[in-house]
């Protein structure tokens, strides 16, 4: 059974797992802003797992058809780095507390900085944070 705070840090893990605490803090910071955000779910869990699921099959997602990428991209979800996934834990619990400032300016999308996402173009770029370039979906 996930909770919130495991869904945090996973997604922490296999998102940033290799980004300082800065870039870590800020994929965190986006799912919160999702989660804060009407156009997406009020759930953290939820938030993690968005995507396209198999009509037959509502646990599996869609291969690459998902708002982490992490959570679709076909590998199993191993944890192997037990330092990083502590650190993911403290950085999550710290999140969901309120502990940390919001880095990205109200983000709610990133994307590696090597890649050319179309949606980035409808977006507000806010910040680049060591890898990830982060982006507002503003208010309509």
């Amino acid at each position: 059974m996930f909770n919130s705070l495991i869904c945090l840090a996973t997604a922490i893990y296999f998102e940033a797992r290799g980004e300082p605490m800065v870039g870590q803090v800020a994929v965190a910071q986006v799912v919160i802003n999702r989660v804060a955000d009407w156009r997406y779910p009020n759930d953290v869990c939820e938030v993690v797992k968005q995507g396209y699921y198999y009509t037959w099959d509502s646990t599996k997602p869609i291969k690459d058809k998902c708002q982490f990428s992490f959570w679709c991209d076909g590998l199993p979800e191993t944890i192997n780095d037990k330092l990083a996934w502590g650190f993911a834990l403290d950085i999550a619990e710290a999140t969901l507390n309120g502990y940390l400032y919001d880095t990205t300016q109200g983000a709610t999308h990133y994307h590696a900085y090597y890649v050319q996402p179309s949606w980035r173009k409808s977006f507000t770029q806010t910040v680049r944070i060591n890898d990830h370039i982060f982006y507002r979906w503003e208010i309509e």
